[in-house]
């Protein structure tokens, strides 16, 4: 029997995303070796539309808690699986006991938490930190060893009879142009271009054409913002989903996208990984560290001298870095990807 791979996820959906050519490169090396993934159910979806995963293990601990009673138990159940290695990709000391305690002889990982011990192949971080494929990536070569010229980029793959079915299921109409707009972001307000800014964004994508349909996805947290969007719209042709999808139909929706327009958050990491057109808002954070790897893809970024200050709140109150770039920049940018997808 090959022995397997076990591979645990990190906590954010974009981070998760960034860490797929790690599995891609895994996959590669030993093609007949199955990977599995443990996640949290809130990313566990991002790992289902991955093609080099067999089987997605839920966590079952809760968010923050070590719970060392129930790692130990569910240890057990890991190591009736065959694990042969293991990638630990959080830096917390609690996700490193798990593949320890299982009995796994080859556990990779960066040294985080202390880790020594728990970790018997380390890893150091990079200063300045390296941009997160590479990051992920380079758990795959020995310490210290250089990596590829080049990597594999993230991709998601999604089945195109459940695309059809979820859209029918929406009332998204084939043949029409579907923009998605992903106004929301879990790292703080910082990161989020203003909802006036959408809504403008949105009048001048409806106005060139009148079929297109925009989709606001997002999670419950994001619903307030979706919902001031979708009332400086209120016309026929704005699907306000916020809080009313499961990631695994937002991903089957970005996928149908002719472009995506995002925020710095893990939706727009998933539309990079599904290749699509995509308008990228950096504000507080590094446009350089994340970016997205669609073939058309714009990372925009005023680049002002306060930013990135990697902020949740905008510490000079003015919030500049998003304020300051205006729906008719980002129109100018979406207008030819729009005009090429189709």
């Amino acid at each position: 029997m090959n022995r397997r791979t076990l591979v645990i996820s990190p906590n954010w959906i974009g981070d998760a995303v960034m860490a797929q050519p790690l599995l891609q490169i895994l996959k590669q090396r030993h093609p007949g070796r199955p990977i599995d993934v443990l996640a949290p159910p809130s990313v566990a979806p991002v790992w289902r539309a991955m093609a080099e995963v067999d089987s997605v293990l839920e966590t079952p601990f809760r968010h923050r808690a070590l719970q060392l009673r129930e790692r130990w138990k569910y240890a057990k159940v890991l190591r009736a699986r065959g694990y042969g290695d293991a990638y630990v990709l959080p830096n917390t000391l609690k996700y490193a006991l798990i593949p320890w305690l299982a009995g796994i002889g080859e556990r990779v990982g960066y040294k985080g938490e202390m880790r020594y011990g728990l970790l018997n192949v380390m890893h150091h971080d990079d200063t300045p930190p390296r941009p997160m494929v590479p990051f992920y990536a380079a758990l795959a070569q020995p310490p210290g060893a250089p990596l590829p010229a080049t990597l594999p980029r993230p991709k998601l793959v999604v089945d195109a009879a459940r695309i059809d079915a979820l859209c029918a299921r929406l009332g998204i109409a084939r043949g029409r142009a579907l923009v998605v707009f992903a106004p929301g972001a879990e790292f703080g307000a910082a990161k989020r271009w203003p909802p006036a800014h959408f809504a403008a964004l949105a009048k001048a994508i409806m106005q060139a054409d009148p079929e297109a349909q925009v989709v606001l996805l997002g999670s419950p947290k994001d619903k307030p913002v979706c919902d001031e969007i979708g009332a400086a719209l209120g016309t026929a042709g704005v699907f306000n989903l916020a809080g009313a999808t499961r990631l695994d139909e937002a991903i089957a929706l970005i996928a149908r996208a002719a472009a995506v327009v995002s925020n710095d958050s893990g939706l727009l990491h998933i539309a990079s990984a599904l290749n699509r057109p995509v308008i990228a808002l950096y504000g507080p954070t590094d446009p350089d560290h994340a970016p997205p790897f669609s073939d058309l893809a714009s990372s925009m970024s005023l680049r002002l001298a306060c930013s990135p200050c990697r902020q949740r709140e905008c510490p000079l109150g003015h919030q500049d870095c998003m304020q300051k770039m205006s729906a008719e920049m980002v129109w100018h940018e979406l207008r030819p990807m729009l005009a090429q997808s189709r």
